[in-house]
């Protein structure tokens, strides 16, 4: 019973506080969706937040436990990209986090593309990948079509709602209500957008609050949904690569493999170059296996010659200086690092060419 309680507790926002005492991230989140700060007070939003606020927060914590292994590459690729890195929300919403979220519609993966709208967006769907699956390929395409929508309505929080309902939609409303105003829009006595497009803009500013209210450190009593996260990387794999070899070699279950990587299906060795995803900290596992049992064939790399680091440097900086190859230079040395600290020898594998240049 004394579980219960602190469970319950743990989840309940004092009802007597404010919107904006609840949830004093709401400038920076409203700020980041182009909507006017203004609206936090809006009646309608108001009783929804009280509504859903607890659902939403079990729903955020849910949501990290599936997929927060995730958030560091996306919030790379938006920011990146200049967008806000709040649209992690919009995934959230769309997929659970998931990779594997498929609706009964057919919306499949993290962004909850339709097969029409990913082919658009140059993913690729046949009997072998489905891209709609490849988180970094998805978001990808989702960032492309987010900064479509917002070209042409101008404000992020249209392009969120043109995003769940479609642009036709979303131009309509504006054409019928006279306005771009959120409040209006999203009115649910005149419906200018379907229920779910209103209730959909919701979730994602109120997710975004409580997400926000943890990242930016108003949640303090909170911090365990703080996401406690590896980070993930992107490989670009040839055609030939036998995935349970390598799954095998990565020090990885197939099974754990195969399902960070939901957009291969049908096959255990690559019919054609594919990218994949693996933990970060299973780069290095990657790199010693990739002579063996993944590279195409190239110019040998048959030629040593010693170096000593100036300064603490990468490998891959030192691989491109002397046109040889991390995974060489890894094998090489038995190495399962990245780095070199100054004053560090190691011996790195050339081509002949290269050989002659430093040693005449």
């Amino acid at each position: 019973m004394r579980l219960f309680i602190l469970f319950a507790l743990f989840f309940l926002y004092p009802i007597n506080a404010s919107i904006t005492e609840r949830f004093p991230s709401y400038s920076y989140v409203l700020s980041e969706l182009d909507i006017d700060e203004g609206y936090i007070y809006d009646s309608d939003f108001e009783t929804f937040a009280n509504a859903h606020a607890n659902s939403l927060k079990k729903f955020y914590k849910n949501s990290l436990k599936r997929g927060s292994h995730y958030l560091p590459t996306f919030k790379y690729l938006l920011l990146d990209d200049g967008m806000s890195d709040l649209f992690i929300y919009l995934s959230m919403i769309e997929s659970g986090l998931s990779p594997n979220a498929l609706s009964p519609k057919k919306a499949a993966g993290l962004w909850q593309f339709m097969p029409s709208t990913a082919r658009h967006y140059s993913l690729i769907i046949n009997g072998y990948i489905d891209e709609r699956y490849d988180p970094i390929s998805s978001t990808q395409a989702a960032m492309t079509y987010l900064k479509k929508l917002h070209k042409d309505f101008g404000k992020w929080y249209l392009a969120i709602m043109a995003y769940n309902c479609g642009e036709g939609r979303v131009a309509k409303a504006i054409k019928l209500s006279g306005s771009k105003e959120l409040s209006v829009l999203i009115d649910d006595d005149k419906k200018y957008l379907p229920k779910e497009t209103r209730e959909y803009i919701k979730k994602i500013i109120l997710l975004s609050m409580i997400g926000e209210n943890v990242t930016l450190g108003f949640d303090s009593a909170n911090e365990e949904f703080k996401a406690t996260y590896k980070d993930i990387h992107e490989l670009t794999l040839p055609k030939g690569t036998n995935l349970r070899l390598l799954s095998q070699k990565l020090d990885m279950k197939h099974k754990a493999f195969m399902t960070m990587n939901p957009h291969i299906t049908n096959q255990t060795t690559l019919q054609s170059s594919c990218s994949i995803i693996i933990p970060q900290d299973k780069l290095a596992n990657y790199y010693l296996c990739y002579e063996t049992a993944i590279a195409p064939k190239t110019k040998p790399l048959d030629h040593l010659i010693s170096y000593v680091a100036q300064e603490n440097v990468s490998l891959e900086t030192i691989a491109q200086e002397y046109n040889s190859s991390l995974e060489a230079i890894l094998v090489t040395n038995n190495f399962s690092k990245l780095q070199l600290t100054q004053g560090e020898i190691i011996a790195i594998p050339v081509t002949k060419k290269v050989f002659r240049h430093y040693t005449h």
